[in-house]
């Protein structure tokens, strides 16, 4: 392998996924994290890896993890709250980074304000590089590329299948919603990324014959990334099915609490007081709960008078299982052959949309 990979927050859950998948690979990461002890018994039960002790309290700590040419992987979230510090550092170092996180405000803040500094320190970010939102991505290039030059419009839905339980949700990804929730959402509309507030929309899709569900909207990767590849986009709706016939009063409560959040100093109160009930990683399903469900995700593609000219449905894995696969697979790609550009990167413009489609196929979720 002609470059390192660092994977910062190895011992949390999605942290251990991914270290795993990556030692499948082939890959020997260094295990970074702020506990030694938690550390080195990972380290052991992989077969004997180096690792480093850093903390998102102490900047300087993760700024030494990396160096020129190296591949840095996060799973430190709420990226809202400690993930800062690994973009920072990946910039200054001149590494290439990769992130699991799925809060719209840290992508929004990668692609607009990280990415022209990466731009220039040649090298490149990907967020948002894990079950949120990699599959979306690579459903609507797909879904772009069968269409040709008459696409419009992309639209994604994403929705789990199978029966899950009340514990099938990792700590971390409760606590992204908290903070996600708390923030402004946006999309792109009309050619331009616009501010919106999240769960502004709710839509239904077809996810068997004559069944229908709800999701709402959400801002995601796929609405910087998708009008990359298709110069007549002009519109990206990205939907999030997780709440089912929930995602009406979500929408209601979303339109309720805009306002209350506007008032100043209240944003700020809401998002302590969710820091404090929703604290972060406390883990999440292991592998016979991951079993239990699975992903579908939907794109279709459509003129400017609202003609589908194509459509894609992907289906697979488990969320979780499938953000491990994927980082490990993104982190050992980019550590061999490199990326196809410099600043933030979506997943297809990032690897090309053939390697795109055969990394999210090996990471388990796949065209049907």
């Amino acid at each position: 392998m002609s470059a390192r990979i660092v994977l910062f927050g190895a011992t949390g859950y999605t942290g251990r996924l991914t270290a795993r998948a990556l030692v499948a690979r082939g890959a020997r990461p260094v295990l970074a994290g702020r506990s030694a002890p938690a550390l080195e018994a990972l380290a052991a039960e992989l077969g004997g890896l180096p690792t480093a002790v850093a903390d998102v309290d102490r900047p300087a700590s993760v700024r030494a993890l990396v160096e020129a040419g190296d591949v840095l992987v996060s799973t430190v979230g709420p990226f809202t709250r400690w993930g800062a510090p690994a973009v920072e550092a990946a910039i200054d170092a001149r590494a290439h980074y990769l992130d699991s996180t799925g809060e719209t405000p840290f992508i929004r803040r990668i692609f607009e304000s990280w990415g022209p500094r990466a731009d220039a320190a040649g090298v490149g970010l990907l967020t948002a590089f894990g079950y949120d939102w990699v599959p979306g991505n690579l459903a609507g290039a797909l879904a772009l590329a069968d269409a040709g030059e008459r696409a419009s419009r992309v639209r994604v839905g994403y929705f789990m299948t199978g029966r899950g339980g009340s514990n099938d949700m990792s700590g971390g990804t409760r606590a992204s919603i908290v903070e996600a929730l708390t923030e402004p959402a946006f999309a792109f509309r009309d050619a331009a990324i616009v501010t919106e507030r999240a769960a502004r929309h709710v839509a239904r899709f077809e996810t068997s014959p004559g069944r229908w569900k709800s999701a709402v909207s959400v801002g995601t990767s796929e609405h910087y990334a998708l009008p990359r590849l298709a110069a007549g986009v002009r519109d990206v709706e990205v939907f999030l099915g997780w709440f089912g016939p929930a995602s009406r009063p979500l929408q209601k409560l979303s339109a309720a609490g805009a306002p209350l959040l506007a008032v100043p100093g209240v944003r700020g109160a809401v998002r302590r007081a969710g820091a404090r009930l929703v604290p972060g990683s406390t883990g999440g399903p292991d592998a016979q709960a991951r079993e239990r469900t699975g992903s579908l995700i939907f794109a279709s593609a459509h003129d400017s008078v609202g003609n589908e000219l194509a459509s894609v449905r992907l289906t697979g894995v488990n969320g979780y299982t499938f953000t491990g696969e994927i980082l490990a697979w993104g982190a050992v790609t980019a550590a061999t052959s490199g990326l196809q550009g410099t600043g933030a990167l979506g997943p297809a413009d990032g690897f090309g949309l053939e390697a795109l489609e055969q990394g999210c196929r090996e990471a388990g979720i796949e065209r049907t």
